[in-house]
């Protein structure tokens, strides 16, 4: 594993352990469901960005498969290092997962039994992914990769509070969140819609932004050698 697959595991990881531990926490410390989803959503878009600031020059901190493919799809990045950061993020969501159970004195696998079902879910998915991965995109190909850390972790943290899907736009989080029967796990019965709606969302963002933030040839080849922000 080369340090770029090994970023995006650690961070990846890192990033579950902080949805998960702050979602226990704050359920554990808070009787109010709207006290507890506003601690959840600052711990979270705090912690992303802290982690994004990190590893983005490991790795260009994607910590997400639909980010990856958005850059795929643009053609910075090649299929088989797009297939190893998917891998990577997949397995160390995973781990998060496991390592916050373990924090919270909790069995280190439980499925989880919350259903998240609706159109409504569904549509919230899209529009968070989207603007997520439009985002992204954008301050990397307009050279504003220092604003990453701070915008994404903005958004992240807004999507959790201001959408009914409480802001998934992952599909390394949704798949490991099964693992988890606490505040933020997902039951596997709702997993196939949000991450039809992720990996659609992120590919539409990929082909606006090759429309709103097109790049020359030169700086095109630039990326392909060295796709990370």
């Amino acid at each position: 594993m080369n340090k770029q697959t090994l970023g995006e595991a650690l961070g990846t990881g890192l990033l579950l352990y902080v949805i998960v531990g702050s979602g226990i926490a704050a359920e554990a410390l808070a009787a109010d469901s709207g006290v507890q989803l506003l601690a959840h959503a600052v711990a979270v878009g705090l912690g992303l960005g802290a982690l994004i600031a990190m590893l983005q020059t490991v790795s260009g901190a994607h910590f997400n498969p639909s980010v990856t493919l958005a850059f795929w799809r643009t053609r910075a990045l090649s299929t088989a290092k797009a297939a190893r950061y998917v891998l990577a993020q997949v397995l160390g969501g995973a781990l998060g997962v496991m390592a916050a159970n373990l924090s919270f004195n909790q069995d280190i696998v439980t499925v989880s039994s919350t259903t998240r079902n609706g159109s409504g879910l569904i549509v919230a998915e899209v529009v968070a992914t989207f603007v997520l991965v439009l985002l992204i995109l954008g301050l990397v190909r307009t050279d504003r990769p220092g604003a990453v850390p701070f915008a994404v972790g903005a958004w992240v943290a807004t999507v959790i509070f201001a959408t009914s899907s409480t802001g998934f736009a992952n599909p390394a989080v949704t798949i490991t969140r099964i693992f988890t029967d606490t505040y933020t796990g997902i039951a596997p019965v709702s997993v196939p819609a949000f991450l039809t709606a992720q990996v659609i969302a992120g590919l539409a963002a990929a082909a606006l932004a090759a429309v709103l933030y097109p790049i020359s040839t030169t700086e095109h080849a630039s990326a392909q050698e060295d796709p990370c922000p």
